[in-house]
């Protein structure tokens, strides 16, 4: 299979996908910001990937029927934690940040994912290039930039917690390609989904989250209906579909283009003040990012075994979106697409 090439599709589908994934991942952090204006940040993730996970489900039994979700009690383990780490803690603290910083400087923070990939490589003698390492420093001295300042988005508190909700994500990229997982990528999701919502659902209402369905506002309701349709199934299935269709450098870039998207749609939605040191921190965050990518991509053995954690990890980024198949556990049907 080759998984840098393109096949016979049309590029403009190939750019399409690719546009959605710009827009709609990039949109999920204002998504977020929106929905918890009302709705507790936990059980709202809670409520975003039960129901994200139960129709993806419904769907793949339409489609395939059970066979879809034949897998042993150690693949199914290996999704449940990859999904605790990626949306219970991961997008967790990350909705729980946003109740403090700005969704442009949380999505700016989000993007250093593939930075703490590469140093969990290299805490397991997995040793990097060298111009990877520069890029993580390069990248990490922005995200210091931002938190020390505060960038005028939010409070430390907030930087913290989407700092950890950032590390969170990247242990479970890092770990979904090192241990046994679901061959059917759809139902690896749609597992990792359900068990992170359940997650989310114990652990607001352990900290005291209840959910006053008459505080809801209409506003909060569509943001809410808008990452689940919108985010988790058509921002996902397009995402999916890319993996199969499109080069994998070229699919990577979005690592670059969400944050800006997030920046922009918090400036013009929610008025958030794009300073000079949200641009000058966040660019150098990307200039790293765009650094490790660019550099691990060159290898591209590394990019068929690691492309969800490991070498190429342009494809760990994004806290505010859903957990990405790894490509070695691609759906069958999107397996014989890619050629």
């Amino acid at each position: 299979m080759r998984t840098d090439t393109t096949d016979s599709r049309p590029t403009v589908l190939i750019w399409g996908a690719l546009a959605v994934v710009y827009v709609v991942w990039g949109s999920t952090y204002l998504g977020i910001g929106v929905a918890i204006e009302s709705i507790p940040p936990m059980l709202s993730g809670a409520l975003r990937f039960i129901t994200a996970a139960a129709l993806l489900a419904g769907f793949l039994l339409i489609r395939s029927g059970p066979s879809a979700f034949k897998m042993s009690r150690r693949q199914f383990l290996g999704a449940a934690v990859v999904g605790v780490l990626l949306l219970t803690t991961g997008n967790g603290l990350l909705a729980v940040a946003e109740q403090y910083i700005s969704t442009g400087l949380a999505a700016l923070l989000v993007a250093s994912v593939p930075l703490w990939l590469v140093v969990f490589r290299f805490a397991v003698r997995d040793r990097p290039k060298a111009l990877t390492l520069a890029g993580v420093l390069v990248g990490l001295g922005g995200v210091a930039a931002l938190s020390l300042t505060g960038a005028d988005g939010g409070s430390g508190v907030g930087i913290v917690t989407v700092l950890l909700g950032s590390v969170s994500w990247a242990v479970g990229s890092f770990l979904s390609s090192r241990i046994q997982m679901p061959a059917n990528a759809l139902a690896t999701s749609a597992v990792e989904m359900v068990v992170g919502g359940a997650g989310l659902l114990v652990l607001g209402t352990g900290v005291g989250e209840r959910l006053d369905v008459s505080a809801v506002t209409t506003r909060s309701w569509v943001a809410l209906a808008y990452l689940i349709l919108v985010g988790s199934l058509i921002g996902f299935t397009a995402f999916s579909w890319l993996l199969g269709n499109a080069p994998i450098s070229l699919v990577s870039t979005y690592a670059y283009v969400n944050p800006a998207v997030a920046v922009a749609l918090g400036a013009l939605l929610l008025d958030e003040p794009i300073t000079t040191q949200v641009v000058v921190g966040g660019l150098v965050i990307l200039a790293g990012v765009a650094l490790v990518i660019s550099t691990e991509r060159k290898g591209p053995k590394r990019v068929l075994e690691d492309v969800d954690g490991g070498g190429d990890v342009g494809l760990g980024v994004g806290g505010g979106q859903e957990p990405q198949p790894a490509r070695h556990h691609v759906d069958p049907t999107v397996e014989r697409r890619g050629g």
